[in-house]
């Protein structure tokens, strides 16, 4: 019978999570249909009182690209919880790394894209101009519309991408941890381009521009960095924390906890990412011969003990002289 603190079996049912990640991950994919529905009236919003401003279309078309992670992290929500099947023994799990991907390969494009523009249009010394808008039968300086709208699609960014990264953290989805600091990229872009827009105001013609050009610099950044980390996961890279600074201790504590079992004279573990979980091979080096495959099952269940994210291994009782110690030296 389930407890009460597991999730009931249905469309919120996640098998391979515990009832903490279950429910994170409830969260998430609800805080993703949020940001969908946030973005969609941020990009009307700012459309409307774009104007000719070089910042403003940059933050417009930022607006536009914050839309690409959570629609792909919603898609790979799904798609992730099918079951192995002939044509993919391994499951579904890796479409979260490459939702991570389409947000990585787009933010770096449009980041390119938009410092060339910029570039071109601070070299050419072409002056943007924002006039005057009738608001309620006055005339009203089209500049001021423009902040309130960069305020509107920056603001909530912050405190959606707060959220995000606290339960990318207990999800391990890189996805979703990119979805964050893209968010963190979208309100220091609103601010930017508000000091923009403001020197446009003050007589700066370049100011535009220049703050158009800076926030690109900042997303094409992101895109590199986030490139980085997913290519390194699709190459079957030692597993890394969501935030890509440092390597993951599951490895080093999985060889040491394997080591320590009575009947184990040397254990070598290797693993590698997919998507919130972690599969992988374990040799082992028996002291002797007797009860493999008891032995081979003690293993498997310390290894998925040890860290739900193990979800996966391939346990081999080789012999010592065959055995291979490929483990990676620790960090540092």
């Amino acid at each position: 019978m389930a407890t009460t603190d597991e999730p009931r079996r249905g469309p919120a049912y996640d098998a391979e999570m515990p009832p903490d990640q279950a429910r994170a991950m409830q969260r998430a994919v609800r805080l993703e249909w949020i940001s969908v529905v946030y973005f969609v009236t941020a990009i009307a919003f700012t459309a409307l009182v774009m104007g000719q401003s070089q910042a403003m279309k940059t933050a417009w078309v930022d607006d536009m690209l914050g839309l690409v992670p959570p629609i792909s992290i919603l898609i790979a929500a799904h798609v992730r919880r099918r079951a192995p099947d002939d044509a993919y023994p391994y499951g579904y799990h890796r479409c979260v790394t490459i939702a991570s991907l389409c947000g990585a390969v787009a933010l770096f494009g449009l980041g390119l894209m938009l410092l060339v523009d910029g570039a071109i249009t601070l070299c050419s010394g072409e002056h943007p101009d924002i006039g005057d808008v009738r608001l309620l039968g006055r005339s009203v300086w089209l500049g001021w519309p423009m902040i309130v709208a960069l305020l509107y699609s920056s603001v909530p960014t912050f405190f959606l991408g707060r959220a995000k990264h606290r339960l990318a953290r207990v999800l391990h989805d890189k996805a979703l941890a990119s979805d964050a600091l893209m968010n963190k990229a979208d309100w220091m872009a609103g601010l930017a381009a508000i000091l923009g827009v403001i020197g446009v105001g003050l007589g700066y013609w370049w100011a535009d521009a220049a703050a158009g050009m800076l926030i690109a610099l900042d997303i094409g950044h992101d895109g590199v960095e986030n490139l980085r980390t997913v290519v390194g996961d699709l190459m079957d890279r030692r597993p890394r924390d969501v935030d890509d600074r440092d390597w993951e201790p599951v490895t080093r504590d999985l060889t040491a906890a394997l080591e320590r079992l009575p009947w184990v004279l040397r254990a070598t573990v290797r693993l590698r990412e997919h998507g919130h979980v972690f599969f992988g091979e374990v040799d082992v080096v028996p002291l002797d011969q007797a009860e493999p495959l008891r032995r081979t099952r003690e293993v498997r269940a310390l290894a998925r003990a040890l860290d739900w994210r193990v979800q996966d291994v391939c346990v081999q009782l080789v012999d010592g002289r065959e055995h291979h110690d490929d483990r990676w030296p620790p960090p540092g």
